[in-house]
């Protein structure tokens, strides 16, 4: 029977039948249409061995083959996991698409975790094969021992900077294995529903847990994120994403760069400032994705030498809440258009940007620049729902907070491995929480307004921890800053602010306070400052307020 008979046998008697051809969302398709429509197109990369590497998305398509040939020869079998420890760079886009595009899963690692987390999760994901860059040679040797699930290891160079010495046995040169396959390779299709990718959280408490994406869902994502109100990604644009392959698929871009045929510059494990601005101006970027802290680092360097951006016109800031200091900065001194995002690996990852509707460009700026700060609004194939304690659907007025709920088509039902579901019943339909607390406004602009775990609760009013830390971010002294809950004998909690200040800078306690009168409710101002070198975070750049917390469990409050 052909697809389109057996699409047409569903349909039910006496309806008119559609005449459409079927064919499934593959990953592997969205490279072959670069390599066919925008074949010459450069991918360029800033390797761990030093150089600037290029080729084209032509080149990328039949190296991604040849993987796929090596992967078979080393005895993966269809829905086998292979592991990546590895930067963004023109090797870990050929296993993007050789692992999932053969059938395979491509599970990729952070390693800016904990070593005992590592060996956790490829044991759990049952890893049969580790890929993984030279920078992180010293920590595969230490860990190799405890991976006893993996039955080879390949290192991301050539035979030129093979170790000499290793405590890997059988260590295999991924250039060898690519360069001995001939690429004559096609593409399998197949159901569209099967897993493609397997990503971790970066949770602070217990054991990572695995969210499973599609090819489906996968190729969706990248459909949505590059529509003109999503990241507007088209064929003129140079993308560099500074967002990690490691860390929920570089929010896409690796998929949706070559679905528009985009010019792809990765920055490889050369992420400070310097390094950065150099490959904006040299590849001539017009677009980049990072989390905050990137940006601190750009924007110092910046400063510091007097430099400015000739191309670059957008950037999408998330992972955590871009303050809105931050965002004026880039806005106004550098000339660049900062889309606020939000989402979660179990989002795959985004569910919102911020873009203004025709409506909103007869506000005055303030007002403008107020809804652009908001974490924005959903994309197609996400919806959003705000609830009470109960579960009742609240309001979207713009003031009106409640746990965040999100339903869509690249949203996880489960994690791999565990039977229970995180899905919660309302109205019918089954929503994941997302452990958000947020509002929404009558244009479906959302604003996150803390993490539920996060909230200040004092004195039985909610003071959130975001507000808190935007305002601290905008003193001119202030590097960064965390708002935590802090025990009150009186009040159960009130917030204290965690504050690095910027190098050179004197700031004292009163200073940072003082900046709060008249930009806050005078009952939410916080109750006492601490000074630190440095904030922890996770591995993927958010702050850690657990570890803050323990920190300063002890400490006690002014008059307390």
């Amino acid at each position: 029977m052909s697809m389109t008979q057996e699409t047409s046998s569903k349909t039910p008697a006496g309806a008119l039948a559609a005449r459409m051809m079927t064919m499934p969302l593959m990953i592997s398709s969205l490279l072959v249409h670069a390599a066919r429509h925008s074949g010459d197109t450069e991918i360029v990369s800033r390797r761990v061995e030093g150089d600037l590497h290029r080729y084209t998305y032509k080149d990328a398509e039949l190296r991604s083959r040849k993987v796929a040939q090596a992967i078979e020869r080393l005895g993966c079998g269809v829905g086998d996991r292979i592991g990546t420890l590895a930067w963004n760079g023109y090797r870990h886009f050929e296993l993007y698409y050789g692992i999932s595009g053969s059938q395979r899963v491509c599970h990729t690692i952070n390693p800016r975790l904990f070593p005992e987390q590592i060996a956790w999760i490829v044991a759990d994901a049952q890893d049969q094969v580790l890929c993984f860059e030279l920078t992180f040679l010293p920590l595969v040797e230490k860990l190799a021992p405890h991976l006893t699930g993996v039955r080879h290891f390949v290192l991301l160079t050539d035979r030129a900077h093979m170790p000499a010495e290793t405590k890997i046995p059988n260590l295999l040169c991924y250039e060898e294995l690519v360069e001995a396959e001939n690429g004559d390779y096609v593409w399998p299709e197949f159901d569209e529903h099967t897993a493609a990718c397997i990503c971790y959280t970066s949770g602070t408490t217990g054991n990572p847990k695995g969210a499973v994406y599609s090819h489906r869902s996968t190729v969706l994502h990248a459909w949505a994120s590059a529509l003109p109100d999503a990241m507007d990604c088209s064929a003129s644009d140079s993308i560099l994403p500074v967002v990690p392959m490691f860390h929920v698929n570089a929010w896409g871009l690796p998929y949706s760069a070559p679905l528009v045929g985009a010019k792809l510059v990765f920055p490889g494990p050369h992420l400070d400032g310097k390094s950065l601005h150099e490959l904006f101006e040299s590849e001539k970027v017009t677009f980049s994705a990072g989390v905050p802290t990137i940006w601190l680092g750009v924007i110092n360097h910046m400063k510091q030498k007097g430099l400015r951006l000739s191309t670059l016109k957008r950037t999408v800031i998330g992972g955590s809440a871009c303050p809105p200091a931050m965002m004026r900065t880039l806005e106004n001194d550098y000339g660049l258009e900062v889309i606020h995002a939000w989402g979660m690996t179990e989002l795959s990852p985004l569910g919102s940007l911020s873009k203004l509707k025709a409506k909103h460009r007869e506000l005055p700026l303030e007002e403008q620049h107020r809804l652009l700060e908001k974490q924005g609004r959903s994309l197609y194939g996400i919806d959003m729902e705000i609830v009470g304690a109960s579960g009742e659907p609240q309001p979207w007025d713009g003031h009106t907070t409640g746990d965040l709920l999100v339903r869509g088509h690249w949203v996880v039902s489960g994690y791999h491995g565990r039977d229970e579901s995180p899905l919660q019943q309302i109205g019918g339909k089954a929503w994941f929480p997302t452990g958000d607390v947020a509002s929404i406004d009558a244009d479906g602009f959302m604003l996150i307004t803390d993490r539920s775990k996060d909230v200040i609760k004092s004195g039985g009013e909610w003071i959130s921890s975001i507000e808190l830390e935007n305002i601290a971010m905008a003193h001119p002294d202030v590097l960064e800053a965390a708002a935590i809950a802090c025990h009150h004998p009186k009040w159960d909690e009130r917030p204290l602010l965690v504050v690095v200040r910027k190098p050179g800078r004197e700031l004292s306690r009163e200073q940072v306070l003082d900046f709060y009168e008249g930009r806050i409710a005078k009952w939410q101002i916080p109750d006492d400052v601490v000074f630190v070198d440095e904030i922890p975070h996770t591995a993927t750049g958010k702050m850690l307020k657990a570890r803050l917390r323990e920190m300063f469990r002890e400490h006690r409050l002014p008059g307390v």
